[in-house]
């Protein structure tokens, strides 16, 4: 048993803030944020693995969400402090990968939302599934395991 509040070892995370822009008619951050928040993340640690999208760009090559499956598990409000994580949780080393991602409330350590998302590599210029190129498997590798819980 751990006392992480993450889903799995080597939590790559950014902090956000909910702010009055978040929050929906019901008094709450709405749902759309949440999946915002994810990819935003998804994006940030690509960058610190050193594939920002300049250089995704140069090389026209991405990797495009295809699929995502989101569970919101709780509610954050305005002046909350979010901590967003994600992780490269299946690669097949040519074509996709897999990213599970996790929001928790920075105070509490309760888990807010979890998602689960699927990229293709595709090429930039013509929006087509390419394979993935040495670069990209090299960099996209998984560096966690699941926390039994």
């Amino acid at each position: 048993m751990t006392d992480s509040p993450w889903d799995r070892t080597n939590p790559f995370t950014i902090d956000v803030r909910a702010d009055a822009k978040h929050v929906d008619g019901y008094g709450h951050v709405s749902t759309h944020n949440y999946v915002q928040w994810m990819i935003d993340c998804a994006f940030a640690h690509s960058t610190a693995l050193g594939l920002p999208e300049t250089t995704c760009r140069e090389m026209a090559r991405g990797m495009a969400a295809v699929h995502f499956d989101v569970d919101l598990v709780g509610s954050a409000y305005e002046g909350d402090l979010l901590k967003v994580s994600t992780w490269i949780s299946k690669s097949d080393g040519k074509l996709r990968l897999s990213r599970h991602c996790q929001i928790i409330h920075a105070e509490t350590g309760r888990t807010l939302a979890r998602g689960d998302f699927d990229f293709v590599c595709t090429n930039l210029d013509n929006g087509r599934p390419v394979k993935m190129p040495p670069r990209f498997t090299e960099t996209y590798v998984i560096t966690s395991e699941e926390i039994a819980g």
